[in-house]
């Protein structure tokens, strides 16, 4: 993602977050803490963020500055309508916006706004599907964390021994 203006921790570790002009443009979930964090977070992207963290219903209202193709932000304005909770498939997204599953997962790999616009709900016909580009692997626990928190997967139970 480049440089980060600051770092918010949260249960899924630290979180790089880019804001231009008070606008929200990017949100790291691996960021590099060596670089960047030299601007202060406008309170309200923390308020939101801590408040999501909290609570996996709370719908964001951030002002969003994300740099994509015509496409892209078309899928992410979709993702955006995805109520908390809630999941659809890449392909019902794709029968949804006249297009192929293929070019939503790829609009979902790029979208530089995870969380906030929310790909991690879109799953696959069987499984989980990827997340942020990641077919397993951290990225993959971030995707299962997200919709546990919000209600749309069940909690993790024990195995039983």
């Amino acid at each position: 993602m480049g440089m980060v203006n600051a770092f918010i921790e949260t249960p899924l570790g630290s979180i790089g977050i880019l804001v231009e002009d008070g606008v929200l443009c990017g949100l790291d979930l691996e960021p590099d803490r060596t670089t960047g964090a030299g601007g202060a977070l406008p309170a309200v992207v923390r308020e939101q963020l801590l408040a999501y963290f909290e609570d996996g219903s709370h719908a964001f209202e951030l002002p969003l500055g994300l740099q994509g193709t015509a496409f892209q932000r078309r899928v992410w304005e979709a993702l955006r309508e995805i109520p908390s909770g809630c999941t659809v498939t890449y392909g019902e997204l794709a029968d949804r916006l006249g297009t192929g599953a293929r070019a939503i997962g790829g609009a979902c790999r790029a979208n530089p706004c995870p969380i906030v616009v929310p790909c991690h709900r879109v799953i696959a016909g069987k499984g989980l599907g990827g997340f942020a580009g990641d077919a397993g692997g951290r990225k993959l626990a971030v995707k299962r964390w997200l919709l546990r928190h919000e209600g749309a997967l069940p909690p993790e139970t024990p195995p039983v021994s």
